[in-house]
């Protein structure tokens, strides 16, 4: 059981409720998984548990606490911005290096599931000149692409595939998280994304019934 990387195509597209399922499907099969989110913006030091680091850790069965937040996200913004403009409005930088070195240590961990969530889309910047694009292929990890089935997802999956495969990123699966109240049916969302996807596995995330897909992408991932 590998690392992967769980990237998007935007914001609030789903990235952290992924995750959350695989981890609880991996617990569920008695397996022992792991994940961080180093980069977390919008971040509420008196609600940490409504973050996405703090959704992870309950996932995880582990606390909500300031060693616990410190160990999975340790790059922690207020403002709900870009990384980049979070931590500028802090008089802070992300140090790139310092990013993948976290990173890498976490799967150099003993061998586990485990998975590291980017933030923001594919192309979100990280600093001035880096974006999560260069830190998934620094990571030398496999991504899953977190997409949705709204109008004009097809552009946007395809696009961030585009980008992801320019630096030689492996794409595990694109999973399509059915958008609420999209004029666009979510199979035809498939269908159309199956002739440009150049054979990537496509896992579809429905509303009414999830599990199905979440257990497939699980054992896509395992």
């Amino acid at each position: 059981m590998g690392a992967n990387f769980i990237t998007g195509t935007g914001t609030d597209i789903g990235k952290t409720w992924l995750a959350c399922a695989l981890l609880r499907q991996w617990r569920g099969e008695g397996r022992r998984p792991a994940a961080i989110k180093p980069v977390l913006s919008g971040f509420d030091s008196q609600r940490p548990q409504a973050s996405d680091a703090g959704a992870l850790l309950a996932a995880l069965g582990r606390d909500v606490s300031p060693a616990e937040l410190d160990a999975i996200a340790p790059w922690r913004f207020a403002p709900p911005l870009s990384p980049d403009m979070a931590a500028a409005l802090e008089g802070r930088r992300i140090d790139f290096d310092e990013l993948v070195e976290f990173s890498r240590q976490a799967v150099a961990a003993p061998d586990r599931p485990l998975l590291i969530e980017g933030v923001g889309g594919v192309m979100s910047p990280l600093n001035e000149r880096n974006t999560v694009r260069d830190w998934i292929a620094a990571s030398g990890l496999p991504c899953v692409l977190v997409a949705g089935s709204y109008l004009g997802s097809l552009s946007h999956t395809l696009t961030a595939l585009e980008a992801l495969q320019k630096v030689g990123a492996g794409v595990t699966a694109i999973a399509i998280n059915e958008s609420p109240d999209s004029i666009v049916a979510l199979d035809a969302t498939l269908e159309s994304l199956s002739s440009h996807a150049g054979g990537i596995s496509l896992v579809a995330i429905t509303r009414r019934s999830p599990q199905s897909g979440i257990a497939r992408l699980a054992a896509l991932l395992a």
